[in-house]
């Protein structure tokens, strides 16, 4: 087997060795036909092998040009446009073709302190006017979709959320802080079935099931307001009662759905976006979240 081994390696070397000679010997006379090129006298003649560098170098910058091209990020931005040129042509308008940015999600301690703040008021309220006004018919803050529930369950992240709607309330997010001196957090955007199954059972807060609220879909959001560095959820607070209903009306100026002109529960906070021909079907969140969830693996 040794002796097969050894002549089966010496004659793969042999093979190689006249294959080697030939690049050699072509290596050596390009080498000679180059300088012979570059004499003065043949300038008309060999001109391109005078200026083969240039050609070189031209071939090295449109093959990186070419690189770039097939090789750079696709940007989450870029996608989340061309979704939304296609699929919302009027709120790609409305957006001039630029993409707003996401803010940073907000700390979960202000938002229960805020709670307490909200729910201290509300004790406040039902205190002064328990006479006239009877405590059944008051709304707890902490029994609201925001509230003291489990938060574990509550999502304050824009990555679920459907572009259609996302960038409809980063416009509103944009036209509060500009216009209006009203800074907007996220509450919650996105919501399982199961947390609104949770929410559910009590009638004061929502009356829809999993699947039958616009959350699923990643249509719908509820928001507070920030001031001098604390979150303010209170309605019973004038200066944030007036930013929900400039709030409201701002969001219905880009097309969303105000939860403050609601008949029998006013959600102050809530928008949602009630896209054309929604069929509310666990196939279709699901596919509206994948939508969102593509736009965002896409960055970086």
């Amino acid at each position: 087997m040794s002796y097969e081994l050894r002549a089966q390696g010496s004659q793969f070397i042999k093979m190689l060795l006249p294959q080697g000679r030939k690049k050699l010997l072509s290596v050596q006379q390009f080498a000679h036909h180059m300088h012979h090129a570059a004499a003065p006298d043949k300038l008309q003649s060999h001109w391109y092998l005078q200026q083969w560098w240039i050609l070189f170098a031209g071939f090295l910058l449109f093959s990186s040009i070419l690189i770039f091209a097939f090789t750079r990020p696709v940007s989450s931005t870029r996608i989340e446009a061309d979704y939304l040129k296609e699929v919302d042509p009027q709120i790609y308008a409305l957006l001039n073709g630029e993409m707003l940015s996401s803010p940073p999600e907000v700390d979960e301690t202000l938002i229960q302190e805020a709670i307490i703040e909200a729910s201290q008021l509300e004790q406040a309220y039902m205190a002064q006017n328990s006479n006239s006004v009877s405590a059944a018919n008051i709304e707890n803050p902490a029994d609201h979709h925001h509230g003291l529930l489990d938060t574990t369950m509550v999502n304050r992240k824009w990555e679920k959320m459907n572009p259609r709607y996302k960038q409809r309330l980063l416009m509103v997010f944009k036209i509060m802080k500009e216009q209006h001196n009203y800074e907007l957090v996220l509450l919650e955007g996105y919501r399982s079935p199961s947390r609104q199954n949770l929410l559910a059972g009590n009638p004061n807060t929502t009356r829809a099931k999993g699947y039958q609220s616009y959350h699923q879909f990643g249509l719908a959001a509820d928001v507070a307001f920030k001031r001098n560095g604390k979150v303010v959820i209170s309605e019973r607070d004038p200066w944030a009662m007036r930013g929900y209903q400039i709030y409201g009306e701002v969001a219905e100026s880009v097309g969303l759905t105000w939860g403050g002109r609601w008949k029998s529960i006013q959600d102050y906070g809530h928008t949602e976006y009630r896209m054309p021909g929604l069929k509310k079907t666990r196939e279709m969140a699901e596919k509206l979240i994948a939508e969102a969830q593509v736009n965002i693996s896409t960055d970086g």
